[in-house]
């Protein structure tokens, strides 16, 4: 391992724990407009910054979560509550840095996942899945715990869609030999993604209807009931032209 590698690996390091941080601030402030507790505050941090790592972990049924056996995870997390408790982050203009850094953890969590799927011996779609799943499980938990519709389902940022693409990355990158430039790769597009995504508005499509041709009442009774056109009587006018 070159001072290269190591270098990439404290960055991503680096990112893990940043992610965390925000998204730990951001599950209080969800905790602070759901008017909970200082219990509800941590928990819900927790959970927003770690669920989606802890749910990947349970998965892989490889040993605890990494989030209960490195000590600087629920620091950090619980250290986010605590911001989040004594300060209200009212103003749109004090949550850009949280975004910002929320954006970057979306690819980091996603590559993290899908590499250690493949460190499994899982296949690419699983540890697709994984990615998937560390990037936003945390705040899909959290969401359902205030009750509310977890916002990556839809009419919100394309955070499932960045985290698709940064796991895909990872996967092909990792692959072929190149896990600490798909690491990279997955963090840049993740966040190019999401940042697009919230400045231009974009979210996905949540339905697609297809109209059903509208045929005329009468055609439809006919229809069920075994008649038509060429089926009807024959007319009176009909019948006398043929005895005459």
């Amino acid at each position: 391992m070159n001072l290269t590698t190591l270098e990439i690996s404290d960055l991503i390091r680096i990112v893990d724990l940043a992610g965390v941080l925000a998204n730990a601030i951001l599950g209080g402030i969800v905790a602070r407009a759901a008017k909970t507790d200082l219990v509800g505050f941590v928990i819900l941090a927790i959970l927003s910054g770690l669920g989606g790592g802890m749910i990947r972990d349970v998965l892989l049924q490889q040993g605890p979560p990494v989030a209960l056996t490195d000590p600087y995870y629920l620091v950090v997390a619980i250290v986010g509550a605590a911001i989040a408790f004594f300060i209200p982050f009212k103003s749109q203009r004090s949550r850009v840095p949280l975004l910002l850094l929320d954006s970057l953890a979306i690819g980091c969590w996603a590559a993290v996942g899908a590499q250690k799927g493949l460190i499994a011996g899982l296949g690419w779609l699983p540890a697709i899945l994984l990615g998937i799943v560390t990037a936003i499980g945390g705040g899909m938990v959290r969401d359902v715990l205030v009750m509310r519709v977890p916002a990556v389902f839809g009419g919100s940022v394309l955070y499932a869609t960045s985290a698709f693409l940064a796991s895909v990355e990872m996967v092909v990158l990792s692959s072929i030999g190149y896990p600490e430039i798909g690491t990279l790769v997955a963090i840049l597009t993740a966040a190019s993604v999401v940042l697009i995504s919230r400045r231009l508005g974009l979210v996905l499509p949540t339905g697609l209807e297809i109209k059903r041709p509208k045929f005329p009442a009468s055609w439809r009774r006919r229809w069920w009931s075994g008649k038509s056109s060429a089926s009807r009587p024959t007319g009176s006018g009909d019948v006398h032209k043929d005895t005459m």
